[in-house]
């Protein structure tokens, strides 16, 4: 089993940056590769970003790339999405999943990849 918390949401101008944070308890965190997703009101799950087990691989989402950069500290077992130059349409409830399998970016973009998912945290960007 593994527990993930997001932390590090908030209210922020357009522009403006963010760092989300998603801390794992649990067993063998560096064995799974992560992912971060984010839904908007009324809009489906879409994937945002996504880093495998060593860090040595990131896939990004068109709509994010150039912008966000994922990474992790597998010693602090923490996943982080910095967030630079954000838009309105960033605007989301942001949450990070784990996946003991890994893979490409075709599976790892998939949610129905994850078996594990936080709880989200809400990121606001206003204009």
């Amino acid at each position: 089993q593994v527990q993930l918390v997001e932390s590090g949401g908030g209210l922020v101008q357009a522009g403006g940056s963010l760092r989300l944070s998603c801390a794992a308890s649990g067993r063998a965190f560096s064995s799974y590769a992560m992912g971060w997703f984010r839904q908007a009101p009324g809009k489906e799950r879409e994937f945002v970003a996504a880093i495998n087990w060593s860090g040595d691989n990131t896939y990004y989402a068109d709509s994010v790339k150039a912008r966000f950069t994922i990474s992790r500290d597998n010693a602090k077992n923490t996943v982080y999405l910095q967030m630079n130059s954000l838009k309105p349409e960033d605007t989301a409830v942001y949450s990070c999943a784990a996946d003991h399998h890994g893979g490409g970016r075709p599976r790892l973009s998939e949610s129905l990849s994850y078996e594990y998912w936080g709880q989200g945290t809400q990121v606001t960007v206003s204009s």
